[in-house]
């Protein structure tokens, strides 16, 4: 009995140790994944958060950009933009702002200038503003004649276009702040939502599109 005592006893401290470090590996993994779990529910809390955060940001600035629509701006529900509701239409080959344009032109910036500062900016989204001109094809000749060329001077005259309107809201006082940039771009004979057709020669003008910057959401 004694040899089987001294047999029974060492095999009985082995079973309970190995069921001891048994155990204690079944918790530390439970508690890694249990961590883990953790985290994963964290970031996923996280991420919603700043998704709703953005989903009411966007509304608020789809409701502050519908406030546009007045005497001096539409909504081109085909290229989801806004518009100028007046035509500017330039001479050929020509950067000159008509004339009888230019005071239109002073009270939509005033107007778009006041109505984007009405945006709550506590979270610091900044605006781009794109001021971009145009340039119409002579249809005096065929599309793909050299004087329908879509090259640098046609890209220089839509940008210089654009430009003109930018300095007329300078020269009339206009200070957009830090969060609105303002940028003339060319686009030639090119863009969307180009008249065609016998309306090709209404692409002398320019078009001005409001967009936040997508990567100053939610930071």
């Amino acid at each position: 009995m004694k040899e089987s005592k001294d047999f029974f006893w060492p095999s009985y401290v082995d079973l309970m140790t190995a069921l001891f470090l048994t155990m204690l590996v079944l918790f530390v993994l439970s508690y890694k994944l249990f961590k883990d779990k953790q985290r994963d529910n964290d970031k996923l809390i996280y991420d919603l958060k700043v998704q709703v955060q953005e989903k009411r940001k966007l509304d608020e600035i789809k409701a502050a950009l519908k406030r546009l629509e007045s005497n001096y701006f539409e909504y081109n529900p085909t290229y989801k933009r806004y518009e100028l509701k007046f035509p500017v239409t330039f001479a050929p080959k020509s950067d000159v702002l008509p004339y009888e344009a230019q005071a239109p032109l002073v009270k939509a910036g005033r107007f778009l200038l006041s109505q984007m500062q009405a945006i709550k900016n506590d979270d610091k989204v900044q605006y781009l503003i794109v001021v971009e001109g145009r340039a119409a094809k002579d249809l005096r000749y065929p599309a793909n004649d050299p004087h329908n060329l879509d090259g640098p001077a046609v890209r220089q005259l839509s940008y210089s276009r654009a430009l003109s309107v930018i300095r007329l809201w300078e020269q009339a006082g206009l200070r957009f702040p830090a969060n609105l940039e303002v940028v003339a771009a060319g686009s030639g004979f090119r863009g969307a939502g180009r008249y065609t057709g016998s309306q090709e020669a209404l692409n002398k003008r320019f078009i001005i599109q409001i967009q936040p910057k997508i990567g100053s959401i939610g930071k």
